[in-house]
């Protein structure tokens, strides 16, 4: 018997063993989005994993249960209020795998989530779109194409598509691939740059590394890494989850760092856990133990910064700004403290919580192009609380939270101003909030060398 044959039988027996965890409580129910939602019993946890015991003991997935497993966002905020500790991520994701390996879904579907999956993983494809994307932006097409609602007649997530692209501007010069601690240094650490975040948000990827340089930290940006496989995952493609997540794993063994920090909730959420991917995946006990010896030096970007401590001044910030749980932030890693400890240590910076906060925001990996009515709902739900809050800005630890709310305010003619907690914190370590216009902004700011960017040095990251 090999060892991907045995880590399958273990499979399935941990499978069974997680759902007798599940005591039917119901304390999951007013914390899950879609029985908000739609207040349906098989569409809240407790009634997926009634689910998911059918397929397991009965050894069937009919089609029924594959549209309420589809209808999940996978948030974890069920985790999070469980007291029974119900390890529904790993339900989930195992549920997942079974419906991509074994259900044949309808070729439409199949062929919108060949398009997702073909693009999205990879950053050269997204950062490709970008000029046609400008050109689009600042010809006025876009204006016409939501006015005539054409997208939405001939597909609602093509149309979801249009309606989250961030607006772009020109890109920030790109990072070299060690950027030197400013002073002493204390610490040497990976970045992640990521797919999304490294198209279309490479501002937060400059911000993060000129916070970690000025907090003492080398900063070490491997030019050759690539997707970390957490949209794969998070969907069920396993095989093509744990393909992206050795190859990752592969650069950063190369790099000699302490820590690998991560700026993008739902990245460091499924780095996390590499060795689960790849057990689930088939992958064999050697590899998965690989995938676990990298997912402990893996922390969120606030996280580190709180653990190491602030070295650099912050300077005041006169402004009021709403905080958001994003959610395999808050849920998938049990990060909720630390952003807000940096954001309380700003000088006259004004923090709101978001009300529900528990509550997710309908962006969830890829699910607002593969269910764009419930995730629009949830968008629109999130942006009121948001607006109720009173603030100027909105700060977020996650790419896909930032496109969906801002597209759900504008949408309802209150648009905001996202930003991510990296860019507040570089903007009041070098004294940007002078001009606080500027904060959140998608623009180039000065480094503290008083250049545009960071000097590149053996290369850049692109």
């Amino acid at each position: 018997m090999t060892d991907s044959d045995t880590t399958g039988e273990e499979r399935a027996r941990l499978f069974g063993d997680l759902l007798d965890d599940c005591v039917h409580c119901g304390f999951c129910l007013p914390t899950c989005p879609t029985n908000v939602l739609w207040g349906q019993e098989m569409d809240s946890p407790r009634g997926r994993i009634h689910l998911m015991a059918q397929m397991h003991t009965e050894d069937v997935l009919t089609e029924t249960a594959v549209g309420h497993f589809d209808n999940c966002l996978g948030c974890l905020a069920c985790v999070s209020a469980c007291p029974s500790g119900v390890a529904y991520d790993a339900l989930l994701e195992h549920t997942r795998h079974r419906v991509e390996t074994e259900h044949r879904r309808p070729r439409g579907e199949r062929a919108l989530r060949g398009l997702i999956f073909s693009l999205f993983p990879y950053r050269r494809r997204l950062r490709s779109m970008r000029g046609p994307l400008r050109a689009y932006q600042a010809g006025g097409v876009s204006s016409l194409v939501r006015r005539s609602r054409l997208l939405e007649r001939i597909s609602p997530s093509l149309a979801a598509m249009e309606r989250i692209a961030p607006t772009l501007s020109s890109p920030p010069p790109a990072l070299p691939e060690l950027v030197p601690a400013v002073g002493r240094a204390r610490a040497r650490v990976g970045m992640l740059v990521g797919c999304v975040q490294g198209a279309f948000f490479p501002e937060v990827n400059t911000a993060t590394a000129r916070v970690l340089a000025l907090e003492g930290c080398d900063v070490v940006i491997p030019r050759d890494q690539g997707c970390c496989g957490a949209l794969s995952g998070h969907a069920g493609r396993l095989e093509e989850a744990a393909g992206f997540a050795e190859r990752l794993i592969e650069v950063f063994e190369r790099e000699s760092v302490d820590r690998i920090v991560v700026n993008s909730a739902g990245c460091g959420s499924g780095m996390k856990h590499f060795d689960r991917t790849l057990a689930e995946a088939g992958a064999g006990e050697a590899r998965a133990r690989r995938g676990r010896a990298l997912s402990e030096r893996v922390v969120d970007l606030t996280e580190y910064l709180v653990e190491l401590g602030p070295r650099a001044e912050r300077h005041p910030l006169p402004l009021h700004v709403a905080y958001h749980d994003a959610c395999h932030l808050s849920h998938g890693q049990g990060v909720t403290l630390q952003p807000r400890t940096l954001l309380a240590g700003i000088p006259e910076l004004r923090v709101s919580d978001v009300p529900d906060k528990e509550i997710c925001c309908g962006s969830a990996g890829v699910y607002n192009l593969l269910k764009p009515e419930a995730a629009g709902e949830l968008g629109d739900r999130k942006g009121r609380d948001v607006a109720s809050t009173g603030a100027d800005v909105l700060v977020s630890g996650n790419p896909g939270c930032s496109l969906q709310i801002a597209a759900a305010m504008e949408r309802a003619g209150s648009p905001v101003t996202v930003t991510h907690t990296a860019q507040v914190l570089d903007a009041v370590e070098r004294l940007l909030g002078r001009d606080r216009s500027r904060v959140g902004r998608r623009t180039r700011f000065p480094s503290a060398e008083g250049h545009d960017t960071y000097p590149p040095e053996s290369g850049t990251v692109t």
